[in-house]
C-alpha cells in the first residue's frame, strides 16, 4: 500500500505559495460547481475553475506575501532598533532579495541567542559592580574608621600623655597614606580602563629595568632577607619597545608582591625569553606561600583577595595586580599567574622586542 507524503499539508511547512494554491482551489472549484449547476454546462464550470483559480491565486497569494513582509519588517525593527536612511529603506525594498520565512526565523533565533549572551554579560557585570562596590567601601571605611577611632581618643584626653599622642598620630599618619594611596590607585586605573592614559613608547634594556626595581626594594626585600635576581642564562640584554615608566609600575608591583608572600630568606627571580623574533616574555617568580587554583583566575580583578585578613596585615591596596593587567593589556600584549600552594607563584607578561 502507498504512503501518503503529508508533509505539504503540515502547518510547519506553510508557504505564501502553499496557501494560496489550497484557496485559490477551494474557491475555484466551489464557483465552478455552481456556475456549471446554474448554467449545466460542465465546459463553462472548467472555464470559472481556471479563471477564479487563476485570479484568487493571484490575489491571495500578493496579499499573504504583503502581510507577511509588514511582519518581518516589524521583526527587524524590533531586531535592528534602528532607523532605516531612505537609502537604505529603498535598497531593502528594490535591491535586496526578500527574505523568506525560514531566514527570518533563522535572524530571530540568532537575536534571541545574542539578547540572551547579552543578559548573561549584564547579570554578571552587576554582581561585580556589586561585589566592587561592596569591597570598596570596605576599603575605605576601615583606614578612614581608624582615623577617627585615634583622633576622637587624642581628643578625649589621650593628647596629655606625649607616648600615646605619638604612636596614635603616628598609626593616623599611615592611615591616611593608605587613603591616599587607594585614592591614587583608583585614579590611575580609571584612567587606564578609559584609555586616557596614554603611553610613551621608548626603547630600553628589560634587564636594567629589572636591576632598577630590585634596587629601589632593598629595604623590604632586606627586611625578610630575600634575594633578588635575575636567572642565570638570561643575562644577555635584551632591548625591548614599550612604555618604561608603565612598565616599572607593573614590576614594582610584581617584585613588591613577590617579596610580600615570599619566604623568610627566600628568593625573587626574574627570567626572560624571546618567544619568537617580535615578543619576549618577562616573569618574577617567588618561592613563597603561593595561591590556591581556585583563587589564580581571580587574581586580576580589583580588590580580589585570596586570604582577606592576611593580605590586609599585610598591605596593599588590592589594586596593583589590576593596575599590572591593564597597562600590559594597554601595550597590546597579555599577563598570566601560575601557583602552587606551598611551593611559589609565577607572574609573567609578554612585551615587543626591537630587532637586533
Amino acid at each position: 500500500m502507498n504512503t501518503v507524503d503529508c508533509s505539504m499539508f503540515d502547518a510547519k511547512n506553510y508557504s505564501p505559495q502553499k496557501i494560496a494554491l489550497f484557496s485559490a482551489t477551494a474557491v475555484g472549484l466551489l464557483a465552478s460547481l455552481i456556475v456549471g449547476w446554474i448554467a449545466k454546462s460542465l465546459l463553462l464550470g472548467l472555464v470559472t475553475l481556471l479563471i477564479i483559480f487563476g485570479f484568487s491565486f493571484w490575489v491571495v497569494q500578493f496579499l499573504v506575501e504583503k502581510f507577511i513582509q509588514r511582519q518581518i519588517k516589524l521583526i527587524y525593527k524590533l531586531i535592528y532598533q534602528t532607523k532605516a536612511s531612505k537609502r537604505e529603506e529603498f535598497f531593502q525594498k528594490k535591491v535586496l532579495p526578500k527574505q523568506g520565512l525560514e531566514e527570518v526565523g533563522e535572524d530571530v533565533l540568532q537575536w534571541a541567542d545574542q539578547r540572551k549572551a547579552e543578559m548573561e554579560l549584564l547579570e554578571k557585570n552587576e554582581a561585580f559592580r556589586k561585589e566592587f562596590l561592596q569591597n570598596l567601601s570596605h576599603e575605605f571605611k576601615t583606614p578612614a574608621f581608624a582615623i577617627q577611632g585615634y583622633l576622637e581618643t587624642l581628643l578625649a584626653g589621650a593628647m596629655d600623655n606625649p607616648e600615646v599622642s605619638q604612636k596614635f598620630l603616628t598609626n593616623a599618619y599611615k592611615n591616611t597614606e593608605r587613603l591616599i594611596n587607594l585614592i591614587s590607585d583608583l585614579d590611575e586605573i580609571t584612567k587606564l580602563e578609559s584609555g586616557k592614559q596614554e603611553l610613551h613608547y621608548q626603547n630600553f634594556i628589560i634587564q636594567d629595568l629589572i636591576n632598577d626595581v630590585y634596587e629601589s626594594l632593598t629595604i623590604k626585600s632586606a627586611a625578610k632577607n630575600i634575594h633578588c635576581q635575575i636567572k642565570k642564562g638570561c643575562e644577555q640584554p635584551v632591548r625591548v619597545y614599550a612604555d618604561k615608566e608603565k612598565i616599572r609600575q607593573v614590576l614594582i608591583n610584581l617584585v613588591d608582591n613577590a617579596i610580600k608572600y615570599g619566604n623568610q630568606e627566600g628568593k625573587v627571580e626574574a627570567s626572560i625569553y624571546k618567544t619568537d623574533d617580535k615578543n619576549i616574555l618577562v616573569e618574577i617568580t617567588d618561592d613563597g606561600i603561593g595561591i590556591s587554583e581556585e583563587h589564580v583566575p581571580r587574581i586580576f580583578e580589583r580588590f580580589y583577595r585570596t586570604d582577606y585578613g592576611r593580605s590586609r596585615n599585610i598591605g596593599g591596596t588590592g589594586l596593583g595586580l589590576a593596575i599590572c593587567k591593564h597597562i600590559i593589556e594597554a601595550h597590546g600584549e597579555f599577563i598570566h599567574a601560575r601557583s602552587t600552594p606551598g611551593i611559589g607563584t609565577t607572574f609573567g607578561f609578554t612585551l615587543k622586542k626591537i630587532k637586533e
